[in-house]
């Protein structure tokens, strides 16, 4: 046993010991709970706001937030609203815009169909679509229409229309919405909350 400056340093290494022999384990056992938490109960593994749908889908990829390919034509059969949100994960706007973006998803499943397309690694799926800025989200009515805002909307949006008729192709808006945006652009075309 040695003593320093009046404490009993062979006393100290046992009592850390004892600490340790009680700390390790309980930070181990925390450890594993955390990972069981994310992996079993993080909202977006939770399907249960899918059984409060107004309208399933034929296939859950219709339904599905991220999408490598988008077929509007099977998008419009389903009679709903929908939203496409072009970014990519090396865009900070669209980082900071994509809980918004899955929280909207969320608690619009089945009223609303919202497809994310990231334009870098789904380059095929912007083809047609006029995307210029990230993120860019295209609106289209339950009837596969244009959305057209109307004059409530103080939201800036991008109107194209086709070089050839002039008629109206795509409403967009250009950068990040907030959740009181989208829900305010979602009510002005019939969605209820």
């Amino acid at each position: 046993m040695v003593v320093i400056a009046g404490k009993d340093v062979h006393v100290d290494n046992i009592k850390k010991k004892k600490y340790l022999k009680i700390f390790v384990p309980v930070i181990i056992l925390i450890l594993i709970v955390g990972v069981w938490m994310l992996k079993n109960l993080v909202l977006d593994k939770n399907e249960d706001y899918k059984s409060d749908a107004l309208v399933t889908p034929m296939e859950e990829a219709h339904f599905e937030l991220d999408a490598k390919t988008l077929d509007l034509q099977e998008l419009t059969q389903y009679g709903l609203p929908i939203v496409l949100d072009f970014g990519s994960d090396s865009c900070l706007p669209c980082i900071s815009f994509h809980p918004t973006l899955k929280n909207m998803h969320k608690d619009m499943y089945g009223r609303v169909i919202i497809k994310y397309i990231d334009v870098y690694k789904y380059g095929e799926a912007v083809q047609g679509f006029p995307v210029s800025v990230l993120p860019t989200q295209i609106f289209i009515n339950a009837d596969g229409t244009p959305y057209v805002p109307s004059k409530n909307v103080n939201i800036p949006f991008a109107v194209y229309n086709y070089n050839t008729t002039g008629e109206h192709a795509y409403t967009a808006h250009e950068g990040v919405l907030t959740k009181t945006q989208f829900l305010e652009i979602l009510e002005d075309m019939g969605v209820s909350q």
